[in-house]
């Protein structure tokens, strides 16, 4: 059993500002049982932060092997945290909420429509298949929702008592777990295992300041801290020591690991050695998290959250700060030939050349070559250099998979490596999304996106980026009528011109008019302008995937367009193979 207790903690300036940026709500559980022998490994945690980041397990609803938070914000299904989309969580919500019963269309359209504009039938239809995607669900043989052919959806799984779930790493959300390890089922042993676990932890939470959760449990089984503290206790005589290793929960790296003296079983006063051990813990989590967001010339001096948002910011596709940068990192790289971080940061550059040249200009496919081999060659080099180093590893892996080069599983480890060091930030999510793309898994590429959307600021410009690549992943899946609910990522005024005239006719499908912002631009563009358009959104949007009908999916409005203008010429041969198409569209 654990119990909650809330401590008034004064922060420490510098370290606070990016440990408390983490979890809000300082919340400190003690383990009652004092022996790991005596306890359950299958410890429930009964807390929940302030951002619901925990799940009150009392109040959860248990299907099976998924527990649902009553506000349906996430769910967690075989240790793994799923969050849902505004829409998804509306069906949800109404569909368990209102079990064995007929829910039909006009009502889930009813429920979503606070959520979502321009929705219809079809978007109900792809919002279930999407949560039973997540939910881990079937619609040939349902365990959650069934379908009642032509009249709506019912929710079907009987809800389990709260004592029959198994707990997963979801349950217990904090920084820091601290687990202790006594070698026999001694009491006396175990009771001076918890007062020295006490004490450490009330010393931990003193430091790091408000916004934390710190978590005593008798197994590091079934975990879902950022970090986790193991003290394994020993008897050396008359003498307690131990050994505390400190490690990333997901990872398993382990970033520090120290030896303890405690003294005789009589020492009445521990508090030296103990807040010897705590601050060493400290200053490892607070280098630890700084590590984490190091690179790419985001500002050292900043809170963690400002320097992940930087990130986040840098690694998305449309941002022109890389392109403005080329005289200044190619002048760091001859003054600093060694630097991993500046070498990609130079290839970011190089990347930005590429997808932010003008369409309908282009450049020649010798040149694309070379900055591709650059690239690659650079990146590679890198990769021993960038280990301890999550934004690297999410620059690396985003580079990697765009030059396609037989490196898309390369690419995958390395962002889901990064992504196990950045969980709580949304630097990874596109990288993430365009992997699970490439793969042809639609459904968690989505959920990526709509993650991202759902972190990104209001009409920033990161919110931007992922909603075109969302409208990328819904035309490469072949779900248009999906497409129709999501905003016009092209009417941002983050968008440049050419950018918006080639989403607003990608979107656009292929029997209908071309659209009047694109008409005049299209047409301007002559056949040499088309040719090198679509050359353009190939090389960068299409090839990537590894089906030719996703990369067809994507392709065939802007191809039916432009051919209707400018004649089936202008279709390099090498896109139709790649497609698998065949000219005229």
């Amino acid at each position: 059993m654990q119990i909650t207790t809330h401590f008034e903690t004064h922060p420490k300036a510098a370290l606070a500002s990016d440990l408390s940026a983490t979890i809000a709500g300082v919340h400190v559980i003690r383990l009652q049982d004092r022996c790991a022998e005596e306890s359950s490994a299958s410890c429930v945690n009964t807390t929940s932060t302030a951002e619901g980041f925990g799940m009150l397990q009392s109040d959860a609803l248990v299907f099976g092997d998924v527990v649902l938070d009553r506000s349906c914000l996430f769910a967690h299904r075989d240790g793994k945290q799923i969050r849902f989309t505004r829409s998804e969580r509306a069906l949800l919500l109404m569909l368990s909420r209102q079990p064995h019963s007929l829910m039909r269309r006009s009502q889930l359209l009813d429920a979503i429509a606070s959520t979502d504009s321009d929705i219809s039938d079809r978007n109900v239809d792809f919002l279930i298949n999407r949560l039973r995607a997540k939910l881990g669900d079937s619609a040939r043989s349902p365990r959650f929702i069934a379908t009642q052919y032509g009249e709506g959806y019912i929710w079907i799984a009987a809800r389990s008592p709260v004592a029959a779930a198994k707990p997963d790493r979801g349950t217990a959300s904090g920084i820091l777990a601290i687990v202790p390890v006594v070698p026999r089922p001694d009491t006396r042993l175990a009771e001076q295992a918890e007062a020295i676990i006490g004490q450490m932890r009330d010393r931990i939470v003193s430091t790091i300041g408000p916004g934390q959760a710190v978590i005593i449990m008798a197994s590091e089984e079934d975990i879902a801290t950022r970090y986790l503290l193991e003290v394994r206790y020993q008897e050396s005589g008359a003498n307690l020591c131990g050994i505390a290793t400190l490690r990333e929960v997901q990872s398993r790296r382990i970033i520090r690991a120290l030896r303890v003296e405690f003294g005789g079983f009589g020492t009445t006063s521990l508090t030296p050695e103990i807040e010897r051990a705590a601050n060493d813990v400290v200053e490892a989590l607070q280098r630890n998290l700084a590590e984490a967001s190091e690179g790419l010339g985001t500002p050292a001096d900043q809170p963690l959250e400002i320097r992940f948002r930087k990130a986040t910011t840098l690694l998305s596709a449309s941002n022109p700060e890389w392109l403005e940068k080329g005289l200044q990192l190619r002048e760091a790289r001859e003054q600093n030939p060694a630097s991993a971080d500046i070498a990609l940061q130079w290839c970011l550059h190089l990347f930005a050349r590429l997808v932010l040249a003008n369409p309908f200009i282009g450049i020649s496919r010798g040149e694309r070559d070379d900055l591709e081999s650059e690239i690659e060659a650079t990146v590679l080099e890198c990769l021993p250099l960038i280990e301890s180093n999550p934004l690297l590893m999410l620059a690396a892996a985003k580079l990697l998979y765009f030059v396609d080069r037989g490196h898309l599983e390369l690419a995958e480890d390395l962002a889901e490596r990064a992504f196990a060091r950045t969980a709580d930030f949304a630097a990874a999510l596109p990288i993430l999304g365009q992997i699970r793309q490439a793969h042809g898994d639609f459904p968690a590429a989505l959920a990526f996106f709509d993650r991202g959307i759902e972190m990104a600021d209001a009409g920033s410009e990161f919110e931007t980026h992922m909603r075109v690549i969302k409208c990328i992943a819904l035309l490469a899946a072949g779900d248009r009528e999906a497409l129709k609910a999501e905003p016009t990522a092209y009417e941002s005024p983050h968008s440049p011109l050419a950018l918006r005239v080639m989403v607003a006719v990608l979107v656009t499908p292929p029997g209908d008019a071309t659209p009047q912002v694109a008409m005049d631009v299209l047409v301007a563009a002559g056949p040499d302008g088309a040719r090198n358009a679509i050359e353009f959104t190939y090389m960068t949007s299409a090839r990537q995937l590894t089906s030719p009908e996703a990369r067809a999916n994507i392709l065939q409005g802007l191809l039916a367009h432009l051919t209707r203008l400018h004649g089936a010429d202008v279709i390099p041969p090498f896109v139709l193979t790649g497609t698998g198409l065949k000219a005229p569209i």
